[in-house]
C-alpha cells in the first residue's frame, strides 16, 4: 500500500507540470511575438503581469486542461500570424497550424477550434484579406484535422465501443461544455467575472485597453489582431449558455500583452496610478486584516503560525513600498515589479507552512487515516457524509466512495465501513459511533 501511495504522489507531481509548463510556454511565445513592438522593460512588465494575474497563476498551479488548451490556442494563432507574413519555414508552419488546432480540440473540445477559427476569419475580413482564407483554412488544414479526429475517435470506439464514443462526442461536449444546466449564466457573465479573474491587475488591464480604443490608439496590425482575438473570444463564449471563469483563459495573454503595447503611450497620471495603488493598498492592509481574522475567526485558527505571519508581513511591506514608488518616484513599472516580488516571496515563505496544515486544507491526510482505520478494523467500504466535493477522494483511497446525504439517517445496521465527515458535525451525526479519530477539523468514524 505504501508503494502505491508513493507512486501516486510522484504521478500527481509529474501531472502538475502539464499546467505549469504550458503557462511558461505561453509567456515565452507572447514575449517573442510582441518583441518587435515592445521595449524590453515593458516585456518584463508583461511577464510579471501575466504570471501574477489571478486566474492565470491559479490555473498554472492546479492541474486543469484549460491551461494546455490555452497554450495550443496561442501557438496556433502565433503560427497563423507567421504564415500571414511569411515568417519562418512556411511548409513547416502549414503543418503546425492544423496540428495545434487539433490539439486544442483534443484537450478541451470544440472551443479549441472555434476561437482560432472565428478570430482568424474576422481578422482577415477586417483587414481585406478574406480571399486568402484558403491559405490557412484550406484542404490541408481540414484534412489534418479530419485524420486526427478520425484516429482519435477510432481509438475511442475501439476501446469503449459506441456508448463511450457517444459520451465523448455529445455528453462531454454539448451537455457539459456548451449547454450545461449547472453552468448556465446570462450573456454579460464574462463582463462581470473578468474583474476578479484578472485581479489584482484588472483595473489596469481593462482601463488601458478601453482608453486606447476610445482614443483610437490601435495602429499596428498586431495590435488589431490581439484586439480581435479578445473581442471574438468574449462574444463567442458569451453566446454559449454554459459559462465558467476558466473558459475565458485564452483571452488573458492577449489582454495582458495588448496592454503593454499601449502602456508606453501613457504618461504618469492619477488614473493610471490609481489602477496600481488599489492592489498596493490591499497588499498593505493584509497583515492587520490577517491578524484580526486569525484571532476572531475560529474556522481559520490553523493559520496562526509564525511562517504565515512572516508571509503576511512581506505582502504588507511590498504594498507600502510599491505605494511609495508609485507616488514619490512615479515609476509604474518598478511599482508593479515590487508588488510581484512581494506576492511571490510571500507565497514562497507561506508555502513552507503548508505541510503543517495539510490536514486542514485537503483530504489527503484524512484519506490516509481512513485507509489505516479500514485496515485495522478489516473494513472495505468508505462513506462520505457532509464533506464538500468529495468525488475525487478515490485517488487517495484507491477505491470508490459512497456519498451519503447529510439529511439521510445513518443507521448503524445498514452501513458497515469507514465514515468521513466534518468534526464539528459529529454531534449531528445520527448514529451510534464505535470509534472516532480526529484529523484536523475532520473526523473518521468506524461503523460496524
Amino acid at each position: 500500500m505504501a508503494g502505491k501511495w508513493l507512486l501516486g504522489e510522484h504521478c500527481m507531481w509529474f501531472l502538475s507540470l502539464f499546467s505549469l509548463i504550458p503557462a511558461f510556454i505561453i509567456v515565452s511565445v507572447m514575449n517573442r511575438w510582441v518583441a518587435g513592438e515592445v521595449d524590453k522593460k515593458y516585456l518584463l512588465t508583461g511577464e510579471l503581469l501575466m504570471l501574477s494575474c489571478g486566474l492565470f497563476v491559479g490555473l498554472s498551479l492546479i492541474l486543469r486542461m484549460d491551461m494546455l488548451m490555452c497554450m495550443f490556442i496561442v501557438l496556433s494563432l502565433y503560427t497563423f500570424h507567421k504564415m500571414m507574413y511569411n515568417e519562418g519555414n512556411m511548409r513547416f508552419n502549414t503543418l503546425l497550424f492544423p496540428v495545434y488546432i487539433f490539439l486544442t480540440v483534443f484537450t478541451k473540445g470544440p472551443i479549441g477550434i472555434l476561437i482560432p477559427l472565428f478570430s482568424t476569419i474576422t481578422f482577415l475580413w477586417l483587414t481585406g484579406r478574406i480571399r486568402s482564407i484558403g491559405r490557412y483554412w484550406g484542404w490541408k488544414t481540414w484534412g489534418i484535422l479530419f485524420i486526427g479526429c478520425l484516429l482519435w475517435f477510432g481509438a475511442v470506439y475501439w476501446e469503449g465501443g459506441k456508448e463511450y464514443l457517444n459520451n465523448l462526442l455529445f455528453h462531454q461536449t454539448i451537455d457539459r461544455a456548451v449547454d450545461s444546466f449547472h453552468h448556465k449564466a446570462p450573456f454579460y457573465y464574462y463582463f462581470v467575472s473578468i474583474w476578479y479573474s484578472l485581479f489584482p491587475w484588472s483595473l489596469l488591464l481593462v482601463g488601458v485597453i478601453t482608453v486606447a480604443v476610445c482614443k483610437k490608439m490601435i495602429h499596428t496590425e498586431l495590435q488589431k489582431f490581439f484586439f480581435v482575438v479578445i473581442v471574438v473570444t468574449f462574444l463567442l463564449l458569451s453566446l454559449i449558455s454554459s459559462k465558467i471563469e476558466v473558459y475565458m483563459l485564452p483571452a488573458f495573454p492577449f489582454i495582458v500583452y495588448l496592454t503593454i503595447m499601449f502602456l508606453p503611450n501613457f504618461s504618469w497620471n492619477r488614473w493610471l496610478a490609481l489602477s496600481i495603488s488599489i492592489p498596493s493598498v490591499i497588499f498593505a492592509c493584509f497583515l492587520p486584516v490577517f491578524m484580526v481574522l486569525v484571532q476572531q475567526n475560529g474556522s481559520i485558527y490553523y493559520l496562526n503560525t509564525q511562517l504565515f505571519y512572516i508571509a503576511a508581513s512581506i505582502l504588507t511591506l511590498s504594498g507600502l513600498y510599491s505605494f511609495y514608488i508609485l507616488y514619490k518616484q512615479k515609476q509604474i513599472n518598478i511599482s508593479i515589479c515590487v508588488l510581484f516580488c512581494g506576492l511571490f516571496c510571500s507565497v514562497f515563505v507561506g508555502g513552507w507552512g503548508l505541510s503543517d496544515i495539510n490536514a486542514e486544507i485537503g483530504y489527503r491526510e484524512l484519506c490516509a487515516k481512513s485507509v489505516e482505520v479500514a485496515q485495522k478494523y478489516n473494513l472495505e467500504k468508505y462513506y462520505v457524509w457532509g464533506l464538500y466535493r468529495p468525488e475525487n477522494m478515490d485517488v487517495y483511497l484507491h477505491k470508490s466512495i459512497q456519498v451519503v446525504s447529510p439529511d439521510e439517517f445513518v443507521d448503524s445496521g445498514k452501513y458497515k465501513g469507514v465514515f468521513m465527515l466534518p468534526a464539528d458535525k459529529l454531534e449531528e451525526f445520527p448514529s451510534s459511533k464505535i470509534n472516532v479519530y480526529r484529523v484536523g477539523h475532520y473526523a473518521v468514524v468506524v461503523m460496524k
